[in-house]
């Protein structure tokens, strides 16, 4: 590479230029191939299918609490962009709530000639009259920042507003807020914010205040506002690097403080309590937690020196805390027992005289499904009285129910979803395939039971293994409807690099390991043929974003493996990745290529760069959005150029917008999907 971080032996960097007019014809003509292939009238009607389930009216709206209303926003076939609404709870419960219309994203983007997507809101507590809006344009994690009047349902004509950039906002006041945002060029070298300022309304936004700045180096910082009004405070965090970060707290009128805690771990301040979920084991005084615990102090003994921690959980080999909410005198903990999702609620002993901390005991919340995946959160995450959680429960077969845990009463479902396909006859195992070093990776496997062909199922192959995430149990939706009730079948691999068994499986597929994690899915793939449920060429690997790079290398180091290749939003181009968009900020997960020893190991991975001709690569279907702001849709477009120009069979799709996924709006989605599938019957085969 030159000094300006061009690889002048690449032929095909002129397609990371996102805009420019050869670029852009080469995507053309691209689509057109992909379409002409794909888009028959069997694609047409999965699309209409995907499109209905995505608008389906009775789907379950997500609500947050906000004072006494329930807030969501909603989509559906009239409103491709959206509505911000509100109800009361009461009305909520009901079949029919009488939803309040706050604010029309198309009709607002129509004023503007902008293609808005909806980003969020951020609410003034405790009236909560004013909010925050974020605006994307075109799915990207730019957002724009407006504020807007609930009572006169109208944006505040001279109030806080911010260009587009990357951008976090929180209320202090009605009349001031903290500001991190990258416009004006103020970031680190990952493109994210590097100062938070504090902004007095009807001031010059660039005079305000800077209360918190990080390193130019480092990734990225965020912050975190009280939501007791007797205790004001902020909590800033500095991301030197994914999974390293630094604490500082501050109450109002205060000097700050950082906080002595291990740079790998994570936190929650709430109720007076300081609250820490450990990555790597952390040694306290006496005491020795292990990496994947969650211990807890009072925040005022923790900041006057005091380390007498008590434990909330411990993890066991193949458990993991998958999240938790404090409350004011209990803890709701969501745990992964071999991916399989629990719920517990802690509780503390409330006499613990002539000991340093209290005992938590653990008891399952009763009345929750077995087998499902259940996230947990609070349904009014701005009220410090409220002890109300509202957990999302669903499976691969179960469309879902929205259900409210109160203390001191059994569980209440607010909501079910109806099925979107049948799961008559389809069932769900979970097995093991063995990695090459004798370590056991679980999958989930759904197969029909119809007569099984000859030549085994059809079958995708989905996997993600990396940044802690853990994959769970979802419900399959449009999957369901246009693959598994129609005869084929889906696995999910949870290989290393996730978070499906806590920290050390998320470590040991990073770097060095990101190497292994994909040879745990090409064990994956080997374990459905040795079992007999299918053979090579009827497995479809599928993966998106690092699960782009996952599959990315399946082709390019496994393709006697694989029938095709479905990768999306990828990462490809390993050399080069640090330079384009947010790639900086990975280098904690994948390695820095611009260290010769990094890149020893790296370049074992760059799928890019491991793609030869003469090869037995099964046929790919590689696609992005111009608008992900992201992963650099460079990485996509060169991969598909290369492998077209060793003429291999390989189409791709580039959308118009969507960020870092598969559309802006359902219309959008529901077209990627359908292509999905169309790709999947006319590779690994029908069903």
């Amino acid at each position: 590479m030159d000094s300006t971080g061009q690889d002048p032996t690449d032929p095909f960097l002129w397609l990371e230029d996102i805009d420019g007019a050869d670029a852009l014809a080469w995507v053309s003509a691209a689509n057109q191939r992909s379409t002409e292939r794909l888009c028959t009238p069997e694609f047409e009607a999965d699309q209409a299918t995907v499109l209905g389930i995505l608008n389906a009216d009775d789907r379950i709206p997500a609500i947050v609490q906000r004072g006494d209303y329930v807030y969501n926003f909603w989509t559906d076939a009239a409103h491709k962009r959206g509505l911000w609404r509100r109800t009361s709870l009461a009305s909520y419960r009901t079949d029919a709530p009488d939803w309040d219309i706050l604010l029309d994203l198309d009709a607002l983007g129509a004023a503007a000639q902008k293609s808005f997507v909806w980003a969020g809101a951020t609410l003034l507590a405790p009236d909560f009259t004013r909010a925050l809006i974020s605006l994307s344009d075109g799915g990207a994690d730019a957002v724009e920042i407006r504020e807007f009047d609930l009572s006169r349902r109208q944006f505040v004509s001279d109030g806080f507003s911010l260009p587009d950039a990357k951008t976090q906002v929180t209320w202090i006041d009605h009349d001031t807020i903290l500001v991190a945002t990258a416009h004006g060029g103020d970031v680190t070298a990952s493109g994210y914010a590097r100062s938070v300022r504090r902004w007095r309304r009807g001031t010059d936004f660039a005079a305000a205040d800077i209360i918190f700045e990080i390193e130019a180096a480092d990734t990225f910082l965020s912050m975190d506002r009280s939501i007791d009004p007797n205790d004001p405070y902020t909590l800033f965090m500095r991301g030197i690097a994914f999974f390293q970060y630094q604490y500082t707290f501050q109450r109002d009128g205060e000097a700050a403080q950082r906080l002595d805690l291990p740079e790998d771990c994570d936190i929650d301040i709430a109720y007076g309590r300081l609250t820490v979920r450990t990555r790597s084991e952390w040694t306290t005084g006496p005491d020795c937690w292990p990496a994947g615990s969650l211990v807890t102090i009072k925040l005022a003994d923790f900041l006057a020196g005091k380390r007498h921690f008590s434990r909330i959980f411990a993890p066991e080999p193949r458990t993991a805390l998958d999240s938790f909410i404090m409350f004011a005198d209990h803890a709701l903990i969501g745990v992964l027992d071999n991916v399989q999702s629990q719920i517990l609620r802690a509780d503390p002993d409330t006499d613990y005289a002539g000991h340093p901390a209290p005992v938590w005991h653990l008891a399952p919340i009763e009345g929750l499904p077995a087998h499902s995946a259940i996230a947990i959160g609070k349904l009014a995450p701005q009220d410090p009285q409220s002890a109300v959680a509202l957990l999302s429960v669903g499976g691969f077969l179960d469309p879902g129910r929205l259900i409210l845990a109160e203390p001191e009463r059994d569980v209440v479902t607010l909501k079910t979803a109806p099925p979107r396909f049948d799961a008559t006859g389809l069932h769900v195992a979970q097995h093991a395939a063995i990695a090459d070093d004798g370590t056991a990776i679980p999958y989930f496997l759904i197969t029909p039971d119809t007569e099984q062909p000859d030549t085994g199922w059809p079958t995708i192959l989905y996997g993600y293994g990396g940044f802690d995430v853990s994959i769970e149990p979802a419900y399959l939706g449009a999957t369901g409807a246009l693959w598994c009730a129609r005869g084929g079948a889906y696995a999910v691999a949870n290989i290393r690099g996730g978070g499906e068994f806590g920290p050390d499986w998320h470590k040991a597929g990073i770097r060095e390991g990101k190497r292994i994690a994909q040879n745990d899915f090409a064990a994956v793939a080997a374990d459905l043929v040795s079992t007999g449920v299918t053979i090579p060429s009827r497995i479809m690997g599928f993966g998106g974003s690092n699960g782009g790079l996952l599959v990315g290398n399946m082709l390019t180091r496994f393709p006697e493996q694989f029938g095709a290749i479905l990768c999306a939003v990828p990462l490809l181009d390993m050399r080069r990745y640090t330079k384009l968009l947010a790639g900086h900020s990975w280098i904690a997960e994948y390695g820095d290529p611009d260290n010769p020893a990094d890149w020893a190991f790296l370049q074992k991975i760059s799928a890019y760069h491991l793609a030869q001709p003469g090869q037995p690569y099964p046929p790919a279907l590689i696609m992005t959005t111009r608008r992900d702001d992201r992963v650099h849709p460079g990485h996509a477009r060169k991969m598909a150029a290369k492998l077209q120009s060793m003429g291999y069979d390989t189409l791709y799709y580039e959308q118009d917008e969507g960020g870092h996924g598969s559309g802006a709006d359902a219309a959008q989605r529901a077209f990627a999907t359908a292509l999905h599938f169309a790709f999947a019957r006319a590779t690994v085969g029908r069903v």
